[in-house]
């Protein structure tokens, strides 16, 4: 166990390396200059060329890139050339918004979706398989935005049960934060179920073919207890890695949600760095985002042996 632990971490140090180049080099691409942002059109050549000396702008690629790096390991992100904020602190304070919004939808819609596709593997070619198949099929067919524009549409402007845009933090309202938070949920909920009903589905249908579940069988066993006792547990390990790429995938991909919903969040605050071309807030954001995705990952791969013990036997 220990040594699948350690070839696990050894495994995500170069991606993490090999990340950090990719968001630097990436913001290196962005036309314009930050300095010349920074100080206005305003402002002189001599003005330019020395807040890009205080930048380090004037330096090589490579000496940047040891100059960010060497920072960011103590925790140095920048500072935000809008609002003159420190990176991390904005980061982290949007990225709790768009965590706690994510967690909750993966969490309901794992919750709903795995069981649903057990039972339609189970009720295979039935019409009760068809119908969460055809349903898992429609729900990945609807773009988030356009799903939750009809839910915005439908509850919060025909029937006025929830509030239509803006946000409400737990911490100061928690009936208000939470009414706020539905719509975003539910719509992540249901499109993510689709995914999940199918992988679940094909998952088990792999399971319930092997010999040691007709063996289940022939001893006697109730359907229920061969299906939830012996087969589900070996046909999750397949469905917990989509979770987490799910997961991964939400943290880094929700700012088309919270535009919709006006929520801000990380996509959010990315979004407006972008138009603002507030150059480390972007770079801060997109190396939070990616390392969020492989931090979710590691922990997806370090908790598989649990659904799978013979993964440890690699």
């Amino acid at each position: 166990m220990l040594r699948f632990i350690l070839n696990r971490l050894f495994m995500a140090l170069p991606t993490v390396v090999i990340v950090s180049i990719t968001v630097f080099a990436l913001i290196r691409l962005i036309p314009g200059d930050p300095a010349a942002l920074m100080l206005g059109d305003m402002a002189q050549p001599e003005q330019i060329a020395q807040m890009r000396s205080e930048l380090g702008l004037d330096k090589s690629m490579p000496e940047q890139f040891l100059i960010w790096s060497g920072n960011v390991l103590t925790g140095d992100f920048g500072r935000s050339i809008v609002s003159d904020e420190p990176v991390l602190k904005l980061v982290v304070s949007h990225f709790a918004v768009s965590a706690q919004i994510v967690l909750v939808a993966v969490l309901l819609a794992s919750l709903i979706a795995v069981p649903a596709g057990v039972i339609a593997a189970w009720r295979q070619n039935s019409l009760t398989d068809l119908a969460l198949v055809g349903t898992a099929t429609v729900l990945l067919s609807i773009p988030t935005f356009w799903l939750g524009l009809l839910l915005l549409l439908f509850f919060g402007l025909k029937l006025g049960w929830l509030p239509v845009l803006g946000y409400v933090s737990i911490g100061d309202n928690l009936v208000g934060g939470l009414l706020y938070l539905v719509l975003p949920v539910m719509t992540l909920v249901i499109h993510e179920m689709g995914v999940l009903i199918r992988m679940a589905r094909a998952s088990t249908l792999e399971v319930l073919r092997l010999d040691y579940i007709t063996h289940a069988r022939a001893k006697g066993l109730s359907e229920s207890a061969v299906l939830w006792k012996h087969a589900f547990k070996n046909a999750f390990g397949p469905t917990w890695t989509m979770i987490g790429l799910i997961l991964g995938n939400l943290l880094g991909g929700i700012a088309v949600i919270e535009t919709v919903f006006t929520i801000p969040g990380l996509g959010r605050l990315m979004v407006d760095s972008i138009f603002q071309r507030d150059y480390p807030v972007i770079q801060g954001c997109l190396l939070f985002v990616a390392l969020s995705y492989v931090l979710v990952n590691l922990i997806v791969d370090l908790l598989y042996p649990l659904f799978d013990p013979r993964v440890v036997a690699e």
